[in-house]
Order: structure tokens, then C-alpha cells, then sequence
């Protein structure tokens, strides 16, 4: 069986291919250029077709951990990596294309292809009711349809229904074993309950599947580096930035292994690569900060923090290390 992963974009406007774009470990947010899962009986379903890549990894994926000096926020869950979105530039983008969309369904309503584009249409504008409704059809249509069981799992993952998501990407897998993105997503969320052993079998076999895929090394490196197993991890992040270096959350995951291995200069030139790629990721500003402060420049250090701050707020590393640091006791501090 052949599925067809349509292109999407990150940050920079890279193109990827075969790229499982955004979701990792908590409930996502749409922080994503979502990606659909298709196998594409048209042209025309090509051309209307948007992307619906929610919880899978890289761009889906925190860094595990607190790392070094403070950890990262409990109970705000992870951050993720910050693809483009094309609807951010043109709001009627996203109701352009459900209505063409719609148009398509309506010549096909039969057609299991047109629903499942549609739901990720749907979810992609955050409705993700209308989005299970289109993936509920697009299986009862063809209840042998692995993209719609796996994009449907994805907007169960959004909804905070994990036991759900878990069985639609199971149901995947048990369609078509050779199904990469499956294996993926179910590794992230494998990852996100704490299930490491499983998770490290489902990232495996989607490296086997896809070698030139980042998401999957960087995941496993988010393993490895919360079982303190850094030389692994640190090797998993080379991975996953040699195959694509234009997003920000591997050369964090790399960044907070260096510095757990003491190697505090270099972790910064990751976090400033990091920051390069996405300058609102508070997470790798807070992780700068701690390790300037480990080199005892406590002015850089500061600065990282306070900047972190901005961003987040809440953000505990930042606020810890500002404190630590001469920072106000009020404003973001209080």
C-alpha cells in the first residue's frame, strides 16, 4: 500500500517531504504546519489538499527533562518546534480551502480520499469535531484506510483522548506495517506517557522505514536523553539536524545534553542555533541562561533569562535563574 504525505513547511520555508511535522508530548497545540495523510485518487484532491501533521514529533517534540538548573515547566507541558503556517498571513486561507474542499466532497461523497483530506482541513482550522466526523466517514467508507485511522488518532491526540489516539494509530499499523508515520506518532505519544521501552521499538521501526527522516531521531534522542544516556542522545540529534537543521527543538535536545555532560560552551552555541531557527522558544533561552550561569557569567546569563521571560512568563527555569542571578523581584518575577 502507498500513501502519498503531502509537502509542508517550517520555519525558513524549507520544504519537507515524508515529514511528520508537529505534535510530541502533551496535548498538542497547533503549533504546527499541519500535514495530511492521504492516498491521493486525484489531481484535483492534490492541489485542495492541506497539510495535517499534528502530534508527531519534531516539530512535535519537547525536549524531555528539566535539564540542567531548574528543569522545564510542571504541568505547562512541552514546547515544539514552530512551522509556517499559511493561514497566518491570509486568515481566509483555511475557509478558501474547506470550501473547495467541501466542493470536492459534495462531486464525492462516497469517497473516503475527499473526507480525510477535508478533516484535515478541519483540524488544521482548529475544528476538530468537524475534522472526527470527516475521518469517522472516511473509515466507515474504507475501514481499511491507514491515513484516516492515523489523522483521526492525531485530532483525538489534540483533544486530549489518549487512549483513543492510541488505538487509531495501533489500527494503522495493524492495516499497513510498513507504515512509518504510524509508528511515529505512536512513538510520541508512547513517549509522552512515560512508556520509553515501547516508544524506543516504535522509533526504531520508523528509522527502519524512513532513514532520512529527522522526527524519528530526534524522538529517540528525547529517550535516550531522559534515561541519562547522553552519547545516544547527543548522536540522535546529530542525526536529526544533519537531515534537517531549520528547526529549533534538536539542537535544544542537543544543547541540554551538552550541557549535562558539562560541555557548557558548546551547549550555547546550540541554544543560539536554536533561537536562530525560532526565536520565540523560551525553553532554549531559559537554557542559555543556565549555562552562561554554569560558566559564572552572570550577566549573559541574566539577559537569557529575562528574554525567556518575555516569551513565557511562567517559564520556572527563567524565573529560577533569574532570581538566582540579581533579577527583579518584581514584575515578570513576582
Amino acid at each position: 500500500m502507498v500513501h502519498r504525505l503531502l509537502k509542508t513547511r517550517v520555519v525558513f520555508h524549507k520544504p519537507i517531504s515524508m515529514l511528520q511535522a508537529a505534535l510530541s508530548c502533551e496535548k498538542p497545540k497547533l503549533e504546527s504546519g499541519l500535514m495530511v495523510f492521504v492516498r491521493s485518487k486525484s489531481v484535483e484532491m492534490s492541489r485542495v489538499a492541506i497539510g495535517f501533521a499534528m502530534a508527531l514529533s519534531l516539530a512535535a517534540c519537547e525536549t524531555i527533562g528539566g535539564g540542567v538548573g531548574g528543569g522545564s515547566n510542571p504541568g505547562r507541558g512541552p514546547r515544539f518546534a514552530e512551522l509556517d503556517e499559511p493561514t497566518a498571513a491570509n486568515p481566509n486561507a483555511s475557509a478558501n480551502n474547506i470550501a473547495s474542499l467541501t466542493e470536492v466532497v459534495q462531486r464525492n461523497p462516497n469517497d473516503p480520499v475527499a473526507h480525510n483530506t477535508r478533516g484535515a482541513a478541519y483540524a488544521r482550522a482548529g475544528r476538530f469535531n468537524e475534522a472526527l466526523s470527516d475521518f469517522n466517514r472516511a473509515i466507515q467508507l474504507d475501514p481499511n484506510l491507514a491515513p484516516a485511522f492515523l489523522n483521526r488518532g492525531l485530532a483525538n491526540r489534540q483533544l486530549g483522548r489518549a487512549d483513543q489516539a492510541m488505538a487509531d494509530f495501533s489500527r494503522a499499523i495493524s492495516i499497513d506495517g510498513s507504515y512509518g508515520p504510524a509508528f511515529l506518532a505512536r512513538a510520541n505519544l508512547l513517549r509522552s506517557s512515560g512508556d520509553f521501552d515501547n516508544a524506543l521499538n516504535d522509533y526504531n521501526r520508523a528509522i527502519t522505514l524512513n532513514r532520512e527522516g529527522a522526527e524519528a531521531y530526534h524522538g529517540r534522542g528525547l529517550v535516550y536523553q531522559v534515561q541519562g544516556n547522553h552519547a545516544r542522545a547527543l548522536s540522535d540529534f546529530e542525526a536529526a539536524i544533519d537531515r534537517n537543521p531549520y528547526v529549533s527543538p534538536p539542537y535544544l535536545g542537543r544543547g541540554m545534553s551538552l550541557s549535562a555532560t558539562g560541555k557548557f560552551q558548546q551547549a550555547i552555541e546550540d541554544f543560539n542555533a536554536a533561537i536562530n531557527a525560532d526565536n520565540k522558544n523560551a525553553e532554549a533561552w531559559a537554557q542559555r541562561g543556565i549555562a552562561y550561569e554554569r560558566l559564572n557569567n552572570r550577566t549573559d546569563a541574566l539577559d537569557s533569562f529575562e528574554k525567556a521571560l518575555i516569551i513565557d512568563p511562567n517559564n520556572r527555569t527563567a524565573r529560577e535563574g533569574a532570581r538566582r542571578n540579581g533579577g527583579s523581584s518584581g514584575g515578570w518575577f513576582r
